[in-house]
């Protein structure tokens, strides 16, 4: 039986150097953009990192003792998740608090909160404590204050840089004791953010500046 004959007409050579250019092009283009995209993340530290420790912040408004108070819930909120503790986890929030996450999940109710973590405490979060560097306390009449605060979850050595930011609501109830009323929780997109200020600086909180 007669040897089969290959009959594939090859690729004229003008295609194959176009084929090569556009590779080279395609791969010039990818390392470019990751050359950015690492720029971008290497230059996008903040200025504004906070203090460690919330009692430490000058407030607006409110008093000493007031601001004491309500870091003192906070900082129990910390200890009862570096203990793996739902139930003192749970206490240190309203009744009828809202807890968003970074990944958008929204809980509502202490009773929402405490299970969730719970389960999270024996599950993803096993073994991680909490760190805080605190931005901010305003208080809106003699009852509420709002704290901002940069925070990470970690295990180990505690991170240098600290990747969310996060807005607490914490109000003083009919017991007189201050509890988180409102807690929600964004990842800062770091490389995103560093481009936004470059397209448009007026963007830029004054803070950043």
């Amino acid at each position: 039986m007669p040897d089969t004959i290959d009959t594939a007409t090859p690729a004229p050579p003008r295609r194959r150097r176009v084929g090569k250019a556009l590779a080279v092009t395609a791969l010039a283009l990818g390392v470019t953009a990751a050359g950015t995209y690492m720029w971008l993340d290497r230059t996008s530290d903040v200025r504004a990192t906070g203090v460690p420790d919330c009692a430490g912040l000058i407030a607006d408004g409110g008093s000493a003792e007031d601001l004491r108070a309500v870091c003192a819930t906070i900082d129990a909120m910390t200890a009862a998740w570096a203990r793996h503790d739902a139930d003192a986890y749970g206490a240190t929030f309203t009744e009828n608090a809202t807890y968003t996450t970074f990944l958008g999940t929204h809980y509502v109710g202490r009773r929402d909160i405490t299970e969730a973590h719970r389960a999270l405490f024996a599950g993803f979060l096993e073994g991680t404590e909490l760190a805080d560097s605190y931005l901010g306390a305003r208080f809106y009449g003699g009852d509420v204050a709002i704290v901002t605060s940069r925070g990470d979850r970690y295990d180990g050595d505690r991170p240098a840089e600290l990747s969310k930011t996060q807005t607490y609501t914490v109000v003083r109830e009919a017991d007189g004791v201050w509890r988180i009323a409102s807690f929600h929780n964004t990842q800062r997109q770091r490389v995103f953010e560093r481009l936004s200020f470059l397209l448009a600086p007026d963007t830029r909180p004054q803070a950043e500046r």
